[in-house]
């Protein structure tokens, strides 16, 4: 059921609020509603939308969305088994993928998890912002700009990199402010249909993969040294991008698909809190891989896995009103859990990053790698999951 509603009386209670509706919070909605929970999730906007993305799975989530009735190449996802990786000065080399992945864009794929979503009992708010949650003897009171209000014992904060939530909530990373500009298109144009391509530039990375259809995804993330330098996007790509040969090729042969970009700006990769206020955090909102791992998409399902697992294990749904030792034990194993299993892949990411968007000490790093092929493949691992255990 999707709920546009505009009143202020009164809703029933929900067992799980999901505040955002992205590939976490669709998830969370889709496990939940399998173990017969009366969930509402709040997304800010409508279905179909495109997102600042860089649309490359990891196969690690590929049995487990086949699991949950999510097959991928039934919406034309393409398979990627291997990366090219370009120095700014333009020189490419190659590896496989060990494990593999596939591509498909946002626009298809988080449609087809919110009609899943809908169809299996979720309730879901859309072009709906929560503007306040609050927490008062172990009950939460969610309230939206439509003049709602709703209350539960459990809410999940999947809202993605950076929302005036966290503001409101006093997290600490939103003190930094990077500078960190993504921008997104989709092309079409020449280009190998299993590879994942990653440019490298003065500032910055590009990636491109293919997604459904003859599509191709073109995603770039810059950090300029000097913010004034160059104002607006067509003068950041003449001058900072296109000094790579291989990006300069690639826009100058590509159809761009979109009247304009998809852009998102100001966001961090500083380490998250898990727990805000006892909003379990998850997705992005719990921390954020740097995205030239490109494995940003299978870390939120994974995370919305292992919340859900243990929510449903923890059986806090199963009391009508949930202590405060049952939500300090659920919230300590949530973090446990998560820091088992994405800290080192975050580590590694943030430790990988620096080492590019410099001309000389990218293409030295690249080049230095690439010469000892077990070392690469040992930081591709280090970067990606195991496939999930069904």
């Amino acid at each position: 059921m999707t709920m546009q509603a505009n009143t202020s009386e009164p809703k029933n209670d929900f067992d799980v609020i999901i505040i955002g509706g992205g590939l976490a919070g669709l998830t969370a909605a889709l496990l939940l509603t399998r173990k017969s929970k009366k969930v509402l999730l709040i997304e800010k906007k409508s279905y179909p939308h495109h997102r600042v993305c860089g649309e490359y799975v990891s196969n690690e989530v590929l049995d487990f969305l086949k699991s949950m009735g999510f097959d991928p190449f039934k919406y034309g996802a393409m398979p990627i088994t291997r990366l090219r990786v370009s120095t700014p000065a333009g020189k490419s080399i190659f590896s496989p993928l060990d494990l593999g992945g596939f591509g498909l864009s946002r626009y298809t794929m988080d449609n087809a998890l919110f009609e899943l979503a809908r169809e299996r009992g979720a309730e879901i708010m859309t072009k709906t912002k929560v503007t306040d949650v609050d927490f008062t003897n172990n009950i939460f009171t969610v309230k939206t700009n439509t003049g709602d209000t709703f209350s539960t014992g459990v809410v999940i904060g999947c809202y993605g990199k950076r929302d005036t939530l966290d503001k409101q909530l006093g997290r600490a990373f939103m003190q930094t402010h990077t500078g960190y500009l993504g921008v997104k298109y989709h092309i079409k144009t020449d280009y190998r249909a299993d590879e994942v391509g990653l440019d490298n530039f003065e500032g910055g990375y590009c990636g491109i993969s293919r997604v459904e259809g003859d599509k191709y995804n073109l995603c770039y993330l810059y950090h300029p040294k000097r913010q004034a330098e160059f104002k607006t996007i067509p003068d950041i790509e003449a001058n900072v991008l296109f000094r790579n040969p291989s990006l300069r090729k690639i826009f100058s042969n590509a159809d761009f698909l979109f009247p304009k970009p998809e852009v998102i700006s100001n966001f961090s990769f500083a380490p998250k809190t898990l727990v805000e206020n006892h909003i379990l955090m998850c997705g992005d909102s719990a921390g954020l891989i740097t995205p030239l791992c490109g494995n940003g998409m299978a870390m939120a399902i994974h995370s919305a896995r292992l919340l859900c697992d243990l929510i449903i294990q923890s059986g806090v749904l199963s009391n009508s009103i949930i202590t405060a030792p049952q939500r300090d034990q659920l919230e300590r194993m949530y973090k446990k859990r998560w820091h088992n299993n994405f800290s080192q892949r975050l580590f590694w990411g943030r430790t990988i990053q620096r080492f590019f968007g410099n001309s000389t000490i990218t293409g030295l790093s690249i080049k230095s790698i690439h010469a000892i092929p077990p070392l690469e493949r040992w930081l591709i691992a280090k970067t990606h999951g195991s496939p999930l255990v069904l």
